[in-house]
């Protein structure tokens, strides 16, 4: 008798883990459609974050062209 309580316990047990990760993929794919993913494109905080760190490394030198590597 004891077997068919343990063996209802683990059912169970899998359908709220089952149900709770169906709800968080629901819950990510409102806030992935909310929220999309920004344009490309370089932010202009990092073009002179860009600019300072070389006028501080090199006095002098000038900064010509940024380009955004993607892998």
């Amino acid at each position: 008798m004891e077997t068919v309580g343990v063996l209802t316990s683990c059912v169970l047990s899998f359908l709220a883990v089952f149900i709770l990760l169906a709800f968080l993929a629901v819950v990510i794919r409102l806030v992935t459609a909310l929220f999309p993913e920004r344009e490309a494109g370089i932010d202009p905080a990092v073009i002179a974050a860009i600019h300072s760190t070389v006028a501080a490394q090199v006095p002098g030198a000038q900064v010509t062209r940024i380009e955004e590597i993607r892998k």
